[in-house]
């Protein structure tokens, strides 16, 4: 993972990004060690595609997950 760099005076253009990294950093990668690289990809993704996606209630969605969220905005344009 690389950080974010924003420009000077835009204070929030990459904020939904870092809210995303702080997320990660605290409920998965603070609480857990990797025997390898291999295997921390696997859980972040496992992380992502099984929680954070699907699963996780996000303020700026409405209290909704986002594929919930995507869902509801295809199924009325």
């Amino acid at each position: 993972m690389r950080p974010s760099m924003g420009s000077v005076g835009d204070a929030y253009d990459n904020a939904m990004c870092e809210s995303f990294f702080a997320t990660l950093e605290c409920e998965l990668l603070d609480r857990r060690r990797f025997a390898s690289q291999a295997q921390a990809r696997m859980a972040v993704f496992t992380f992502i595609e099984g929680f954070y996606n699907p699963v996780r209630l996000h303020s700026a969605l409405g209290y909704r997950s986002p594929i919930r969220y995507e869902q509801e905005m295809l199924a009325d344009p």
